[in-house]
């Protein structure tokens, strides 16, 4: 009778509980309809690693950029539950406005929350050298309230650029335009930023609060010669926590 050893055997038991698996972050959208490019965070193409979506109906940018997101809260709460049920592990926003449902949002739904690009601005800020600070370039200056920085535990005095309101970018994505002159768009992004820094001689780095101004941040970089950190920067280390890359255990062929 021939006895098997099982004490060498590894079992690996993998635990449910969701639908969807491999996908960590989800992706809360306003409801809109203008195009998206590559770069851009409404483009699944964008990321490196698989996302899930969620649209917030009723949610449009002229409702949430100009006029106020916090009577949209229980909207963005119930669509966030729903990523969550799906298999979310962690929940994030497509506009830097509703930085100032942050705290809503994390409270109702039990899971990290990143909620808005400008989130980033306190570690950026504490990253600089001391004569140095971050500056912020948005899609509507005009609208960009104390409250807002606030939320994201961003200084009152922080410098602050736009893109102009009647701007092909501007005007375009808040007007929820169907069509966009992406060359125009980069042009106006470029402007922005080149005069943000020629008003604010100090600036070290700059954090784009907009998730539609990703495809133009390299570009941004090497006109401004400063850092530039966006929604892709902060998602990306969002994502890097709530799954971690594997390393290999083993040395490689150099011995190492």
């Amino acid at each position: 009778m021939l006895l098997l050893d099982c004490s060498s055997l590894t079992v690996a038991i993998e635990i449910g509980g969701k639908t969807v698996f491999g996908a960590s972050v989800g992706i809360l959208m306003l409801e809109t309809q203008f195009p998206r490019i590559v770069g851009d965070m409404g483009n699944a193409l964008t990321w490196p690693f698989p996302v899930q979506y969620r649209v917030v109906r009723g949610a449009t940018p002229d409702l949430v950029v100009r006029n106020d997101a916090t009577e949209l809260t229980q909207l963005f709460i119930k669509a966030a539950k729903e990523l969550v049920a799906s298999g979310a592990d962690g929940i994030t926003t497509n506009c830097g406005f509703l930085a100032l449902i942050q705290t809503e949002l994390s409270s109702a739904i039990g899971v990290p929350v990143a909620a808005s690009s400008l989130m980033q601005v306190p570690w950026i800020q504490s990253m600089l050298p001391p004569d140095k600070r971050v500056g912020v370039l948005t899609i509507s200056k005009q609208t960009l309230t104390p409250a807002h920085l606030d939320a994201a535990n961003i200084a009152a005095d922080t410098p602050i650029g736009g893109t102009p309101p009647n701007s092909e970018f501007s005007s375009g994505i808040l007007n929820d335009c169907a069509q966009l002159d992406f060359e125009q768009c980069k042009k106006e992004n470029i402007i922005a930023a080149t005069n943000l820094m020629s008003e604010h001689e100090n600036i070290g780095a700059i954090v784009l609060e907009c998730t539609n101004m990703v495809p133009y941040a390299a570009m941004i970089r090497k006109a401004t010669g400063v850092p530039v950190y966006s929604i892709y920067s902060f998602v990306s280390w969002f994502q890097a926590g709530l799954m971690p890359r594997r390393f290999s255990m083993e040395l490689d062929d150099s011995g190492r």
